[in-house]
């Protein structure tokens, strides 16, 4: 098979098996000796394109990964066949010319700087067109005149671009010694000298092509890379990226190059040219007016990006600039602008998700001043800042109901993470606004939901509501002193609206720490949150905001537990939440249970788990089946999920910490005594079944984490269940349970049979179990 054969075979024959020959084939002869010779024939002017593109990837193959096989003396033959072809092929196909040129781009790494010390010098003179008038071509050492070069071949023009393009790439992509990456971007960055005029010769050419002056601002993406100085010639050669911006056919390109270039953290060494920069970007001011009006998109999402990338990138180095401070104002205004783009994101503004991270950045850099340079610019823009939580709320509003059920899921979770987004913002601005910010939000609450004039629309007060919930999920608000008219507001509210509650829900939850000290405000939101719970569409929200309560606020709950326990036996038993919100609802039930008197916790527990068991010996009796699994793991999951928090440990505390004597058997235990026969029916069935094993050890292994030692009654019981398992059907939950067994119980006395016995069962049958592994 030659090379032409095989990939004819790989494109055209239909035949799987032969392409994966061929394609292996071909594989292990890009790496042969033969492929410096049989790659040239692949790029002739009869051949297909697909053909050709092989041919120049071998050659990049054979290049960049096997240079030290060719001879020294055929480097110079090699890059002149190259330099042939990249000329040939200037006119097309690009795929082919493309990987000619980073195979030209991989030759220049090897030999800069000792054998090809102005490589890039040398490439621009090959492709330099005769001068007007001229027959001659200008020498190497010329090329920094590129001011003057005529480049009037198009295709050629084309070509040095892409080569100019693809070499700083080539370097980054490559893999080399640090040592050898350091000295060769030094040598580029050296030859910029050489790059910078001839790109700005193209892009003030008016007659030049669109596709030329889009390349060259591709080309310039690419060096900035190498840390190239901005100022001077460059700086000039960013403005006329600015200039770009007014053609509709560059706009794109030219935004990605300037963020591209201002981005780049090396920028700060140049102070004055980044001051430099302001005015030319808040000259864009105009035209992203014009974009938001008009609904570009596009528009106003590019020129925010540049505004976004040198006030972000470059904040505390702007607002060092003390005479300067009016500017970066301005460019802190524009930003501001940009955030408050008309539409709905992401239905109808794409424009003001960019600006978040600024924010955060410039309060940052705010607050990271000593103390009297701070109080100056929190003078200054603590302004902006008020704006910018009207603007936020206003952003973080729900559509009317119509447009968001009209709204597609990925539009829907879109949001959902830009709120996210939004309430992180809202918690930076806290660190601006301080108490002012909490004094703002519930000044507006009280106003609309005590209007007279008629019911707010939701949105308003869920926006509200949000912002509330947003600082106090993260910012400590137990000294606020609007924290208590919040509470009493909030039971004014209307939760028929499901995103309105959910958000009521919410912020609950986020003062739940806040209603630990003052447990007289509770008897205001556990009747709402109880309303929620029963409703399927607040499962999430509910069911955590009722958990978190219960957390903190457990100490002060006797008075609501009968309601909390009945509302919750109720959802329960009709199954109104998925499996996972049942399981919070339980530990959230656990940590109630804990904090009520001894005496009644049995009782209550008794009565929230006996349906639960009824209904898992039903499920023993029957035969496995894929639902009935499910059941099971469902019901023993939710006794995991209780027996995590139910810890009546610190009732027994005595005056002096220490904790004495136990004479009553903990409720757990009983409960787990009652159950134990019960769940050997259960596992007679599902042995076998590694998932239903690990739930019901999840049972025994949350208990033993939460009981410690007062767990002893069951030890004898659960280690012969231990072994019985493990010996019959080896587990990885088993020995996990067996491990917390062993390290808690190996020095009592009392238990030190049980737990021997245990152990050497599990030892013989894991000696056994690797006995028949090597055999």
């Amino acid at each position: 098979m030659c090379a032409w054969q095989a990939l004819h075979q790989l494109y055209y024959d239909p035949d799987m098996d032969h392409k994966n020959v061929a394609q292996k084939w071909l594989t292990q002869a890009q790496t042969s000796t033969q492929a410096w010779q049989f790659c040239w024939p692949l790029l002739g002017p009869d051949k297909l394109p697909e053909i050709q593109f092989f041919g120049a990837s071998t050659l990049h193959t054979k290049i960049s990964r096997h240079w030290a096989d060719l001879p020294i003396d055929q480097h110079q033959t090699l890059r002149m066949q190259l330099l042939s072809h990249i000329s040939h092929f200037s006119k097309g196909p690009k795929m082919v010319l493309t990987r000619l040129c980073v195979a030209l781009a991989s030759l220049a790494l090897h030999t800069i700087p000792q054998a090809w010390p102005r490589a890039v010098s040398d490439m621009v003179l090959v492709f330099q067109p005769e001068k007007t008038g001229s027959g001659n071509q200008s020498g190497a050492g010329d090329v920094g005149g590129a001011g003057e070069m005529e480049l009037n071949n198009h295709s050629h023009c084309l070509a040095l671009l892409e080569l100019l393009t693809v070499l700083p790439e080539e370097l980054q992509s490559c893999r080399l010694p640090q040592g050898r990456r350091a000295q060769l971007r030094e040598a580029l960055a050296g030859e910029w000298t050489v790059v910078c005029p001839l790109l700005r010769q193209l892009l003030q050419k008016q007659e030049a092509p669109s596709q030329v002056k889009e390349r060259c601002l591709r080309c310039l993406s690419s060096w900035v890379g190498l840390d190239i100085p901005l100022h001077g010639e460059s700086e000039g050669l960013l403005q006329d990226c600015f200039a770009a911006l007014s053609d509709p056919e560059l706009f794109n390109t030219a935004v990605e190059t300037i963020v591209c270039a201002i981005s780049q953290p090396d920028c700060q060494r140049y102070t004055d040219a980044l001051v430099n920069l302001m005015p030319l970007v808040l000259g864009l001011h105009d035209q992203l007016k014009a974009a938001a009006r008009d609904g570009d998109m596009e528009t106003s999402h590019g020129i925010c990006r540049i505004a976004v990338a040198l006030g972000e990138t470059h904040s505390r180095t702007l607002l060092e600039q003390v005479q300067h401070w009016q500017g970066y104002l301005s460019l802190v205004n524009m930003i501001l602008f940009c955030t408050s783009i008309p539409g709905h994101y992401p239905v109808s503004e794409t424009t003001s998700s960019l600006t978040l991270t600024f924010w955060y950045t410039l309060q940052d850099d705010i607050l990271s001043f000593e103390e009297d340079r701070r109080t100056v610019y929190l003078q200054v823009y603590r302004p902006v800042y008020l704006q910018l939580v009207d603007i936020l709320l206003e952003k973080s509003h729900f559509p009317s109901e119509q447009d968001y059920i009209s709204w597609s899921s990925d539009d829907k979770e879109l949001f959902r993470i830009y709120r996210v987004d939004i309430s992180d913002t809202l918690m930076y601005v806290y660190e601006i606004l301080g108490a002012e910010l909490l004094s703002n939000l519930y000044d507006r609450l009280g106003q609309l939901l005590m209007a007279t004039e008629g019911p707010a629309a939701w949105q308003d007060i869920e926006a509200l509501l949000f912002g509330f919930q947003s600082i106090a999920e993260t910012i400590d608000v137990n000294y606020s002193d609007v924290i208590p008219g919040l509470i009493g507001l909030i039971p004014r509210i209307s939760i028929s609206n499901i995103q309105l509650a959910d958000t009521v829900m919410y912020t609950i939850g986020s003062l739940a720490e806040w209603l630990a000290d003052h447990p007289l405000m509770l008897g205001c939101v556990v009747p709402m949150v109880l309303q929620g719970l029963v409703k399927a569409e607040l499962s999430v929200s509910s069911v955590s905001t009722l958990k978190r309560i219960c957390r903190e606020c457990r100490h002060d709950l006797a008075p609501y537990a009968p309601d909390i326990m009945t509302v919750s036996q109720d959802v329960l038993a009709k199954e109104i939440h998925k499996s996972s919100q049942c399981m919070w609802l339980m530990q959230g039930l656990g940590f109630l249970l804990s904090a009520l008197p001894v005496e009644e916790i049995l009782g209550r527990l008794t009565l929230l788990i006996t349906p639960h068991i009824q209904t898992l010996d039903t499920l023993a009796h029957q035969e496995p089946s894929p639902t009935t699994k499910l059941s099971i793991i469902h019901i023993l999951g939710m006794l995991s999920s209780l027996f995590t928090t139910l810890d009546i440990r610190g009732q027994d505390q005595g005056s002096e910490g220490t904790i004495p004597a136990q004479t009553r058997t903990n409720p757990i235990v009983v409960i787990l005594q009652q159950v134990f026969t019960l769940i050997q029916n259960v596992l007679s069935k599902w042995l076998s079944d590694p998932e239903v094993v690990k739930a019901v050890c999840g049972v025994f292994d949350r208990s033993v984490k939460t009981l410690l030692r007062d767990f002893a009654p069951m030890v004898p019981q659960l280690s012969e269940m231990l072994g019985q398992i493990y010996t019959t059907c080896p587990q990885a939950s088993a020995l996990d349970l067996t491990c917390q067994m062993v390290r808690i119980f190996t020095g009592e006395k009392d238990h030190l049979g049980p737990i021997k016995h245990l152990i050497e069962l599990v030892t013989s049958t894991t000696q056994s179990i690797f006995q028949q592994g090597k055999n």
